[in-house]
């Protein structure tokens, strides 16, 4: 029985040593950002159908890798709502300003649709330059993202990175 217990553990420890090759992101090259989208924060602030809608984007900044993750809920929106760009831009609150980093796959010829006014998107991996990474982590208040739909091609619902 002795021998079994110390035979287990060697495996253990040889198991455990087995790992990959490839070595994990360090987490000071990793920000996340959860940012809160209300149509309200947009400038002007939105007031039709799609005022109604509401979403949380979790964003994930890799600087190691200078590359950005995008992962996006959204809410409350009217049935059949076409999401057609999604994007980090320079502002602070109530500053509009050009994209700077946009969600891949998201386009007017590729609209998410909101069949039930609800959905999830997520887009991994979003390269973008050294400049841009830095400037956003070492500013994010100055910065904010937004979500546009096709009803509203200058953005339905804002929010700052914080």
């Amino acid at each position: 029985m002795k021998r079994l217990a110390i035979a287990i553990s060697l495996l253990a420890v040889g198991v455990a040593g087995c790992g990959s090759s490839t070595t994990p992101t360090s987490p000071s090259t990793i920000k996340i950002y959860t940012v809160q989208l209300s149509p309200a924060n947009e400038v002007p602030p939105i007031t039709d159908a799609e005022q109604s809608g509401h979403g949380t984007a979790v964003i994930t900044i890799h600087s190691d890798t200078n590359t950005v993750d995008f992962s996006i809920s959204m809410s409350g929106f009217p049935a059949n709502t076409n999401v057609i760009l999604a994007h980090i831009h320079p502002g602070a609150a109530g500053v509009n300003g050009g994209a700077l980093i946009g969600v891949a796959g998201l386009a007017a010829t590729t609209p998410l649709l909101l069949t039930n006014g609800s959905g999830t998107y997520v887009a991994n991996g979003v390269a973008s330059s050294a400049t841009n990474i830095q400037n956003v982590l070492a500013s994010p208040q100055n910065f904010y993202f937004n979500v546009h739909t096709s009803v509203h091609t200058g953005g339905v619902m804002r929010g700052q990175l914080q």
